[in-house]
């Protein structure tokens, strides 16, 4: 038996139970950490809500903690379920501050569980096949990358319209896409970011050691009823990859309904090979991938925490770009 406690109540948790649920862990979510007890969390029927932190991190049954609550929170809880010695998977970014993500990394170094933060869009599977040719050489050498990704915008919430909560837009939204530049560029120098209305598109460009470029276009301001979609172009020295997606936006619905529209093709010197990806939970192939850490005690080699703080380190210094008007350097001391 492997006991779930799940911290919060919202979309992210609703995507997380319904993970577990999918691997078969439905009734062993023992705990669900909340300040209000509400209707019970969708495929988590034997939860118990439990307003008290300590009290679930007391029980040796818990083994693994997911930590789906908003981003200020996220240091307080993981360090404070990383001492309790579980195993936790954090919701991103890791936290709102590069001192806070440290903090958790350090405490993370410390711990006997295994901390992961939950950069879903790794797994999903399009991103997941355009990792695989770059790293099997297919693609040579990474030259540029452009991500970007387009929603409505999001639902009203007690926290995330608050910039000095969420960091907005770039901290909260783009970072999946800083964290795929990152995957492919190496190490970030610096960032410009820009838009031409303070309602519109947040476009960034990132320069790398070694010369690779990358940019990012974020938009949370589509129209009513627009499905999410995003992108991925990554030019080689060998080849050309390109990835398409488009689906739901509310992981609380149902995931694997988006995999219908979700393309990836690579282009080199021998030919074009283009493919439709089958329908997909990523977020179920994340808690697999979590799990078999957990079991295994091995550091998530395939989401390292090191990759998570970069990844915020180079949102907030967008962040900071598009306050100023002026490029930043990253930082992550």
């Amino acid at each position: 038996m492997t006991g779930i406690a799940i911290v919060g109540r919202g979309a992210m948790a609703r995507a997380h139970a319904r993970a577990w649920s999918e691997l078969g862990l439905g009734d062993d979510i023992g705990y669900v950490n909340t300040l209000t007890v509400g209707p019970p969390l969708p495929f988590a029927p034997r939860a118990r809500f439990e307003p008290d932190l300590r009290v679930v991190l007391r029980d040796p049954h818990v083994q693994i903690v997911s930590v789906c609550t908003p981003t200020p929170t996220h240091a307080a809880i993981a360090i404070e379920a990383l001492r309790a010695g579980k195993s936790v998977l954090l919701e991103k970014p890791i936290a709102l501050t590069i001192p806070e993500a440290l903090a958790i990394r350090d405490e993370a170094a410390r711990s006997p569980g295994v901390l992961m933060v939950a950069h879903v869009v790794r797994f999903f599977d399009g991103y997941r096949a355009i990792r695989g040719a770059f790293e099997a050489g297919t693609l040579g050498a990474a030259l540029a990358v452009s991500a970007g990704r387009f929603s409505p915008a999001p639902r009203p919430s007690t926290w995330w319209h608050d910039e000095s909560q969420s960091g907005g837009i770039v901290v909260d939204f783009s970072i999946h896409d800083f964290d795929q530049l990152n995957l492919f560029l190496g190490r970030p120098l610096s960032v410009t970011a820009r838009r031409a209305r303070p309602d519109g598109p947040v476009e960034a460009t990132v320069d790398y050691l070694g010369g690779g470029v990358g940019r990012t276009m974020g938009f949370m301001g589509m129209p009513a009823g627009f499905s999410f979609a995003s992108s991925l172009d990554v030019v080689g020295s060998a080849g050309l990859a390109d990835h398409r997606f488009s689906g739901v936006l509310d992981p609380a619905k149902d995931p694997a309904a988006a995999g219908a529209r979700d393309t990836v093709r690579v282009q080199t010197a021998a030919g074009t090979e283009e493919r439709t990806i089958a329908a997909h939970n990523p977020y179920r192939s994340q808690a697999e991938y979590f799990l078999e850490c957990v079991r295994t005690g091995a550091a998530p080699e395939f989401c390292p925490v090191e990759d998570a703080v970069l990844a915020l380190a180079v949102a907030l210094a967008a962040k900071r770009s598009l306050d100023s008007g002026s490029p930043v350097l990253v930082d992550t001391a």
